[in-house]
Formats: C-alpha cells, sequence, structure tokens
C-alpha cells in the first residue's frame, strides 16, 4: 500500500486553530474532538494509538462516538493542545414569545 503524504506544517496548525475554535465556542463534542485532535498531528489512527498507549480500535471507537472513555484518557489526549476536560452549559434556549389573548 502507498504512504500518505504527510499534511504541510500549515495545514496541520491550521487544523490546530480550527480545533482551538471548537473548543472555545464550547463546540466541541469529544468524538469530534479526538479526530479533530490526530488531524492535528497528522497521524493515523494506528500512529495516534502508539503515541497515547491505545489500540487502533479504541482510537477508531473514540472517534465515532462508540466509546465511553475515562476522564483520565480524555485528559492525557487533550494535554498536548492546553485542554482540559469539563462540563460545558448548553446554551440556554430562548422561550417563544407570549402569545396576546385572542379578545
Amino acid at each position: 500500500m502507498p504512504r500518505r503524504k504527510p499534511p504541510s506544517r500549515e495545514a496541520l496548525l491550521e487544523a490546530r486553530h480550527a480545533l482551538l475554535r471548537m473548543a472555545e465556542g464550547g463546540e466541541l463534542v469529544w468524538a469530534e474532538g479526538v479526530r479533530a485532535m490526530r488531524r492535528c498531528f497528522g497521524m493515523t489512527q494506528a500512529e495516534f494509538g502508539r503515541s497515547f498507549g491505545l489500540t487502533t480500535r479504541q482510537v477508531s471507537q473514540l472517534e465515532t462516538g462508540a466509546a465511553n472513555p475515562t476522564v483520565a484518557t480524555l485528559e492525557r489526549l487533550a494535554l498536548p493542545f492546553g485542554l482540559t476536560v469539563g462540563l460545558i452549559p448548553e446554551p440556554a434556549v430562548s422561550e417563544p414569545a407570549a402569545k396576546e389573548p385572542e379578545r
């Protein structure tokens, strides 16, 4: 199988900035975040797994949301990006405007 071309430095930096923007905006869901983190390193699932002590299957399950990771695992993955794992409140849903009573 031919080896894939590694992403450029610029592409890796843009991926990192996009990840951090998502985190700052409260839009980062952990499954999507794991995939984004791996792509920031320009790694395959196998390479990423070896770097963080995970199997390729575990990485795949994390990325698809099929896994139930521990907080410690998520913290280990977030550390190189200066991120922490925590609970973020959902944005408040505005109530529909009250109808005026009919006369």
